[in-house]
């Protein structure tokens, strides 16, 4: 007989499902559209330029990004370039962020925790909640600025259980994790942390001392530096870039309803299974919800919800640095959880996984020997050119993925925890296996390597410019990356100004760059990536 796994799992355990769920698939492919080409172009731009103040993709500003994200990862890029390709040493700062706030929302979750034998299983049942979110599975190994703010919010989350105790060195650590939060990404997950606990400061008893009020001057007065030095810095780096950054920042791209309906349609799922956990821990617990540990985070769930709807914009990976409090919030309603509502969860996570896994593995098989015919015929149209290799090393890891994911469903000893777990070993399984075993299929279609040296070989010999019509901005960080291409507006009054001209449209519809009868254009190249069925890159020169 096996030895059956206890719960709460030892730190080893844990920090192996941490790394088995981090390291596949991060540094394994090329840059992918939309928000991992950008921050990547972002990246390659600073280490081209040695500008580290104004963020910019193929030489134009990009100040919709906050740069703490850059920053890490040009760092990691510059330190491994030797060993590594640039973009894949760049994205480990992505893995170097989840790890973080791993650790810290466990931290966070244990020293908060009021019962000494439960401590473990508490600060357990927020690391794996968090992991075991389905908007990290694909989100967490991608180049994410919004990665380094749910690590900054983890790391002030974890400072809050010293305030009372400890307010000098607390404050300081706290103010400094929310002023990184603001370098990181959206300015609604800071403000809505600051403003909780500054509202628990005046409703919770414990937090209204002499103590809290030093706790609170010292992290205002650590976060207001930390947060103003990248945009002082812009401000005497250019008055006109720290317009446009301010512009950017107080701009609402949608109306509160399409708000609503973005949120409710994304963080239904991007959320699970933190979001019900939650609600379950405001119900059974609605009590104390004036302790500092359950009104900190549920309070700054619920101004974040607030902010996100109010000003959004309707973009998924905002809803990242949420994941934080919401899995801290929802941890400690575990130990009140039903039996049956646990079981529900525990099953349907155990028979869901088991089915997404067996389509993983049924269409590496379709790949790789042609069977089922149907399903490979269907992998064969939508990556036209693509042969998938056997690669040993990769099939054993997926392997050993299904017999450790078997073992954790069928020998784990009964405990409030055993659900939550159960979950996060299948999203720990189906990651690991999709990027073992899909991986090289998925590369194929997503990167823009093949795209980039293919114009670049059309350019005529001589070129000095190189204009541009609705090309995207990740397209363009890809094809800069890949190829060395830049662009330049084109100029619709003057275009012998730069008389070739890159073209991104569709491919039914032939764009030429301007429809004239005194000007014709030559077309160059007409390239696209292997089975995309939306794009096509076409070259033109100006016939003189």
């Amino acid at each position: 007989m096996l030895p059956r796994l206890t719960l709460p799992p030892s730190g080893a355990v844990l920090a192996g499902l941490c790394a088995v769920f981090i390291v596949p698939g991060l540094t394994g492919h090329d840059l992918w559209k939309t928000q991992d080409a950008i921050a990547l172009g972002i990246v390659h731009g600073m280490a081209v330029s040695g500008d580290l103040v104004v963020p910019r993709i193929a030489g134009e500003r990009w100040l919709y990004d906050q740069p703490l994200y850059h920053w890490v990862a040009l760092g990691f890029g510059w330190a491994l370039k030797s060993v590594m390709q640039f973009h894949a040493a760049a994205r480990l700062a992505s893995g170097t962020f989840v790890a973080a706030a791993f650790v810290l929302i466990y931290a966070a979750a244990r020293d908060w925790s009021d019962d000494v034998d439960t401590r473990r299983t508490t600060a357990s049942a927020a690391l794996l909640i968090l992991l075991g979110s389905i908007g990290l599975l694909v989100h967490a190994h991608e180049a994410l600025p919004e990665l380094a703010s749910l690590a900054a919010m983890s790391g002030a989350l974890a400072a809050l259980p010293f305030a009372a105790r400890r307010p000098l060195l607390a404050g300081a650590a706290f103010g400094a994790a929310l002023g990184l939060a603001f370098l990181a990404a959206t300015w609604i997950a800071p403000i809505a942390l600051a403003v909780a606990v500054a509202l628990a400061h005046l409703a919770c008893l414990e937090w209204r001392t002499r103590s809290g009020a030093v706790f609170l001057l010292v992290a205002l007065a650590v976060t207001v530096p930390v947060a103003l030095s990248w945009p002082l810095a812009l401000s005497l780096r250019s008055s006109a870039a720290f317009e446009e950054w301010r512009a950017i920042l107080e701009l609402r791209e949608a109306t509160a309803p399409e708000n609503f309906r973005h949120f409710v349609s994304t963080a239904s799922w991007f959320t699970w299974p933190a979001w019900p956990l939650a609600l379950w821990s405001a119900w059974s617990l609605r009590r104390r919800l004036g302790e500092p540990r359950l009104f900190v985070p549920g309070v700054t769930v619920a101004l974040m919800i607030a902010g996100f709807i109010a000003w959004g914009p309707p973009q998924d990976e905002n809803f990242v640095p949420l994941l934080a409090p919401l899995a801290l919030f929802a941890a400690y309603g575990i130990f009140t959880l039903r039996r049956g509502a646990a079981a529900a969860l525990d099953w349907f996570g155990a028979l869901s996984f088991a089915f997404f896994a067996g389509l993983v593995w049924l269409g590496y098989i379709a790949m790789l020997t042609g069977v089922p015919g149907p399903m490979a015929r269907n992998f064969s149209r939508m990556a036209p050119g693509f042969v998938l290799h056997l690669r040993p090393l990769e099939l054993v890891f997926a392997l050993l993925l299904v017999l450790a994911w078997v073992y954790l469903v069928f020998f784990t000893d009964g405990s409030p925890l055993r659900s939550v777990a159960r979950w996060a070993g299948g999203i720990v399984l189906l990651w690991g296996t999709f990027a073992a075993l899909w991986m090289p299929w998925v590369d194929y279609q997503k990167s823009y390597r093949s795209v980039a040296i293919a114009l670049r070989a059309k350019l005529p010999a001589g070129t000095h410019c190189l204009a541009e019509r609705f090309l995207g901005v990740s397209q363009a960080a890809a094809l800069d990356y890949h190829g060395g291409i830049r662009t330049q507006s084109f100029d619709v009054l003057k275009p012998s100004a730069c008389p070739v001209v890159l073209v991104q449209g569709s491919p039914k519809e032939e764009f030429a760059p301007l429809a004239s009868s005194t000007v014709h254009w030559v077309k160059l190249a007409d390239v696209g990536r292997p089975g995309d069925r939306s794009e096509r890159y076409r070259l033109y020169r100006l016939q003189r």
